[in-house]
C-alpha cells in the first residue's frame, strides 16, 4: 500500500555493502524501511544526506505488514535544518535524544500528537542558539507521550515518587527525589523552549537533573536501555 506521511529520521543501520535500514517516526508511527544501492549508486533520487538524524521528510512509501520493512519510492525536505546537523552542540544532543527515541518509540500505529511534538521541538532545537538545557524539558515532556508525565499539585510537596510518577509530602521508600532535583522539576513543569532558554543551570545540576530523568524512565519502561552517548553528551556540555 501507497501512503503519503512526513517522517522523522531517528537512525541508519549499514545493510551489506550497498544499502541502508532506515528508522523514522512518521504520521503513522514507527517504520523501518530498507534503501537498496543507496550507497554506491548516484542515479536514484534518495541521497544518505537526506537521512540524517531528525531530518523531517515528506515521504511517499509502500508500506507493508507490521515487522516488515517498508520501502522509500519518493520523498523531499520539507523543512531543511541550517545549523543542526553542523553545530558541534546541536550534532551531540540530536545523536543522544535519537538513541533514546530509537529505544522507547515502538509502536507502529498513528500518534499525531506525538510526532507534532517531535517536529516542532527539532525545528526549536535547529532555530536557536542556547540550547543546553533543551534536552532536559524534551525529556520531560516526552513523558505526557509515554504516559508517566508527573502527576499531582507541585505546593507544599517535599519529594518526588518515581515509581509512583507524584509529588508527595510523605518521604517514599525508595526511588525519589527531593533536595535541587525537586526544586528543578518544580521549576520546569508547564513551561515551554522559550522559557528553559532564558533558566541558568551549572553543568552539575544539569548532570544530576538528567540522571534523574534516566532512572524515572527506566523505572516506567521495562525494557528501557541507559543510552551509550551519555557520557559524549556529558563531556561536550562540561
Amino acid at each position: 500500500m501507497l501512503v503519503l506521511t512526513k517522517a522523522i529520521v531517528l537512525n541508519t543501520i549499514k545493510f551489506q555493502d550497498s544499502s541502508l535500514i532506515v528508522k523514522c517516526y512518521t504520521e503513522r508511527g514507527i517504520k523501518a524501511y530498507l534503501l537498496k544501492g543507496i550507497l554506491t549508486t548516484k542515479k536514484g533520487k534518495l541521497k544518505p544526506a537526506h537521512f540524517q538524524i531528525f531530518t523531517l521528510l515528506e515521504i511517499v512509501a509502500k508500506h507493508n505488514n507490521k515487522g516488515n520493512l517498508n520501502y522509500i519510492k519518493e520523498l523531499q525536505v520539507y523543512h531543511p535544518f541550517h545549523s543542526l546537523h553542523t553545530n558541534i552542540y546541536k550534532s551531540t544532543m540530536a545523536i543522544f535524544l535519537a538513541e533514546i527515541l530509537t529505544n522507547v518509540l515502538k509502536e507502529e500505529e498513528e500518534n499525531i500528537t506525538l510526532f507534532q511534538f517531535l517536529e516542532k521541538a527539532f525545528i526549536w532545537l535547529d532555530s536557536h542558539n542556547e540550547i543546553t538545557n533543551f534536552h532536559l524539558l524534551f525529556l520531560l515532556n516526552l513523558t505526557k507521550h509515554l504516559g508517566f508525565y508527573p502527576k499531582n499539585n507541585t505546593e507544599n510537596t517535599s519529594f518526588f515518587d518515581l515509581k509512583q510518577g507524584v509529588f508527595t509530602k510523605n518521604k517514599p521508600i525508595t526511588n525519589f527525589i527531593f533536595d535541587e532535583n525537586l526544586t528543578l522539576l518544580k521549576s520546569i513543569i508547564g513551561i515551554n523552549f522559550d522559557t528553559i532558554l532564558k533558566m541558568k543551570f551549572n553543568a552539575k545540576k544539569r548532570y544530576l537533573f538528567l540522571t534523574f530523568l534516566i532512572d524515572y524512565f527506566a523505572l516506567h519502561l521495562p525494557a528501557f536501555k541507559r543510552p551509550k552517548s551519555l557520557a559524549v553528551l556529558q563531556s561536550v556540555f562540561k
